[in-house]
């Protein structure tokens, strides 16, 4: 029985792991020093993850994507800047979102900002069409040429 139990231990926290590799950040300054350390871009996704219909849209779509996975993973540092109405949020996570909406002049949502590796914006994209993934993520590619 102990085996089995280790076993069943060791497969869960390799799934975490695996999941947390892609995970989403809410720091963007340790996302951008983790982008600088791995010669990456940020990607920004400001969003209203409980209300906003394009953003749960983008996020079903293209951000839960097994393409949009592996993309980000070799290229991308990503970070949610959310404003929800109804999940919690910390004080200090409220107010470091609020500060970065009014810095990257957000007025509307989802908006998608890709920054370099040195916080230079080099992409903004306001609302979310209903492409794919394969298409979206070619739109970002033509950004990061750039």
């Amino acid at each position: 029985m102990k085996p089995l139990f280790s076993l069943t231990l060791g497969l869960l926290l390799a799934g975490q792991l695996a999941a947390a590799e892609g995970a989403w950040l809410t720091d963007l300054p340790k996302a951008q020093a983790q982008a600088k350390a791995d010669k990456k871009h940020v990607l920004l996704d400001f969003t209203g993850s409980d209300w906003c219909p394009p953003c749960i849209s983008l996020h079903k779509n293209v951000f839960s994507k097994p393409e949009f996975e592996k993309f980000a993973k070799e290229h991308l540092v990503l970070v949610e800047l959310d404003f929800p109405r109804s999940k919690p949020q910390s004080d200090d996570l409220k107010a470091a979102n609020k500060a970065l909406q009014k810095k990257y002049e957000i007025t509307g949502y989802p908006t998608v900002i890709i920054l370099d590796a040195d916080g230079k914006q080099v992409f903004k994209k306001v609302g979310y069409g209903g492409q794919d993934a394969a298409k979206y993520i070619a739109e970002l590619e033509q950004a990061l040429k750039k």
